[in-house]
């Protein structure tokens, strides 16, 4: 299957495919300064909590080729100040701290080193990050195939493929390699309204690679449940707590129930840099509120009468308890998902 670079380091500047474009039209965004890749995450030109994380670690290395300093104290205040900056981006995406915090990490290693040793060290840290990404996001497709039959029909939400990574997809990802060896599949894909990142991304990405699949909007998903329709759903996530609930795209937590209702296995798919063992369960995950006209408007058109006020919150948490499982690159999570998630983050991979 073609393989979809989200982002890459080029040329001293971060590209990036330009999400809003599509499905409509596949460009490309270069940035040039870190400033501009605080504005792609920001507009969701760049989305989704593995590529926030990849983006964050380059903008933070891009950020830091320009700074023009003749000290180790003014280059740590410049270092410090970025990664502030890159920190008030989204709250909910984990990967973005997980990304920062592991930046700051190779920065303090590297600080008996001259400044530019430094700098050159950060752009290898992101770009190895980036990397690592991909193969994270394979494993986690070898790890997840097992749990698809040949001839499944599968529910996904949101998109949480390449798109949403660096370039291969966590719920997508296992999805995808399990095509790959040859099962016959077919997926319905949500709209995910408001932003129709389903629509417009998950469904662009499944033509692509000749999946085939069906696009429902989010209201149908209990009624082709009830027909029998859907054998499991799959999607990725944001944030895991300690106790295994997960926040994922607003509307993920009713797919849950409703898969719950009809007796349909739930999975999740995300990386271990998703899983933050400082929160202890899903009460305790920020969730971002995104401008109301995303609700008010699809795509730059009103469709609400002018005055009319909306209520956006990006993402929701889903009780453990609704969770089958949760795939990672470590192996699959399930009940009791807290002991299964302190096991597997025990015996994490090392980085490449």
């Amino acid at each position: 299957m073609p393989m979809i670079r989200t982002i890459s380091w080029t040329n001293d500047a971060v590209v990036v495919i330009d999400q809003k474009a599509l499905p409509r039209e596949e460009k490309y965004f270069t940035c040039r300064s870190y400033t501009e890749v605080i504005s792609a995450i920001n507009d969701m030109t760049i989305r989704g909590a593995p590529a926030i994380g990849v983006a964050a670690a380059m903008g933070i290395a891009l950020g830091m080729q320009n700074q023009d300093v003749s000290s180790k104290e003014d280059l740590k205040n410049s270092f410090y100040g970025i990664c502030d900056e890159f920190s008030n981006t989204r709250p909910t995406a984990v990967n973005l701290f997980w990304a920062i915090e592991r930046m700051k990490r190779c920065f303090e290693g590297e600080l008996k080193s001259g400044i530019d040793t430094i700098k050159i060290a950060l752009v290898t840290e992101a770009v190895k990050i980036c990397e690592e990404d991909i193969e994270i996001n394979r494993q986690i497709g070898m790890h997840g195939r097992g749990l698809i039959k040949d001839g499944d029909s599968i529910l996904t939400h949101c998109n949480a493929g390449a798109l949403a990574t660096a370039g291969y997809g966590t719920a997508l990802g296992v999805i995808r390699t399990a095509c790959e060896e040859g099962k016959g599949l077919h997926v319905f894909v949500d709209e995910t309204r408001p932003v129709l990142q389903g629509a417009r991304l998950t469904a662009w990405e499944l033509m692509r690679n000749n999946i085939p699949a069906t696009l429902i909007t989010d209201n149908m998903a209990g009624f082709l449940m009830k027909q029998g329709k859907i054998d499991l759903v799959i999607v990725g996530a944001d944030r895991i707590a300690a106790n295994g609930d997960v926040a994922n795209k607003i509307g993920t937590y009713s797919l849950a129930v409703l898969a719950a209702q009809h007796t349909i296995p739930f999975y999740v798919a995300a990386p271990l840099s998703t899983i933050d063992i400082a929160i202890r369960d899903g009460d305790e995950i920020p969730i971002e509120e995104r401008n109301e006209e995303e609700v008010l408007s699809i795509r730059g058109m009103r469709i609400a009468p002018d005055g009319m006020k909306a209520y956006n919150p990006a993402f929701d948490v889903t009780p453990n308890h609704f969770i089958t499982a949760i795939i990672t690159e470590a192996g699959v999570a399930t009940s009791p998902l807290g002991e299964a998630i302190k096991t597997l983050v025990k015996s994490a991979p090392k980085p490449l």
